[in-house]
This record gives C-alpha cells, structure tokens and sequence, in this order.
C-alpha cells in the first residue's frame, strides 16, 4: 500500500497499541453534533455516531507515513575540493544510510538528487508534481559553496511555490538528515 507503513493498517493489526476493532470502537463512540450551528453540544437537539466508512477512513488517515522528499546535489558531481576526506562514493553511502533510517523511523521519503545545471529546477519541479510532501529537507551541499547561492534560492523558491504547506529543513552535512526532518515533523 503506498503512503502507508506495512502491515500496520491492514484489518487485526494493531495500531499503536491497539487493534483495528478497538480504534474503530473508540472512533465510533466518539458523537458529532448533528446541527452544526450549535457550539454547544448540551443546546444540540440531535447527535449521531460517526458513519463505518468514516470510521474506516480516519483509521486509515492515522495510518499514513509522513512524506518527505531530500533534495541533494548528485555526489557525482559535487565539488569536494573543500572536503578532501569527503568522496562521491562516501557522500552516497552516507545519503543512502540516512534515507533507510528514515524510513525505519516511519517515514517515507523520496530522494531528488540534482545536478548542478539547468536541469536541477527541472528535477525538482517534477518531484513536487509529482507527490504531496509533509517536509522538505535540503543538503547542506547546496546551500554551499557560495557559488552555488542561486541554485539554491532557485529551489527554496519552488519548493515554497509547489509545497507550500511543506516543513522546511535543512541538514549539516549528509549524516545528520534524520535530525534535521525530526525537528520538524514526527513520522
């Protein structure tokens, strides 16, 4: 099931704790008010519980993975002439390690590896297109060096365009972006 953890939404599993039956009795006594103009609910002449398939959908909603999309300059062809202890090669296993602990926390995560060109804006734009995203995390790489400035304006721009009610975050270095996304939103 995209957008969901595995195995925890479907029908006997629990859910933090509890299983679907009991999340969808405890969902179910909870009672709307029937006249939404009442504020009150002891002036509300009539109130219902809440419908099976509303029941079925809010289980569901509490079952979603919280999405995030990691926007990093391809380790190919980063510049690393100011890290010299830094590689392509280390750099990637460093974003790969950090994305599977991501996912491992709960969330899913998209990555969007950008080249340092005309088709980066490019890259970017499809990958906010393409999917809704909770939170934004943007590599250190590219808010640095200084001369990589309005490419990374050019993607703060388009993600404040295309996801506009997206966390922002921003990593240190390639090893600390599950704490940078954890600041800011829980899985």
């Amino acid at each position: 099931m995209t957008g969901r953890r595995p195995g925890v939404c479907e029908m006997g599993y629990s859910l933090s704790g509890k299983s679907a039956a009991a999340l969808r009795s405890e969902v179910a006594s909870r009672m709307w008010l029937a006249n939404a103009g009442h504020r009150d609910p002891g002036t509300c002449w009539g109130v219902r519980p809440l419908a099976a398939h509303t029941v079925r959908r809010l289980a569901q909603e509490a079952c979603m993975a919280k999405r995030v999309l990691a926007i990093g300059i391809e380790p190919g062809v980063a510049d690393y002439s100011t890290f010299p202890q830094l590689t392509p090669e280390l750099v990637r296993n460093y974003i790969e390690t950090q994305l599977l602990r991501l996912r491992g926390l709960g969330y899913e995560v998209t990555s969007c590896l950008i080249d340092l060109d005309a088709a980066a804006e490019a890259a970017v734009t499809a990958a906010l297109r393409d999917e809704s995203f909770d939170c934004i995390v943007i590599g250190a790489g590219l808010r640095e060096p200084k001369q990589r400035l309005l490419l990374f304006e050019k993607v703060l721009n388009l993600v404040h365009r295309l996801a506009p009610n997206a966390a922002i975050c921003f990593n240190t270095t390639p090893a600390d972006t599950a704490e940078a996304v954890q600041r800011w939103i829980e899985p």
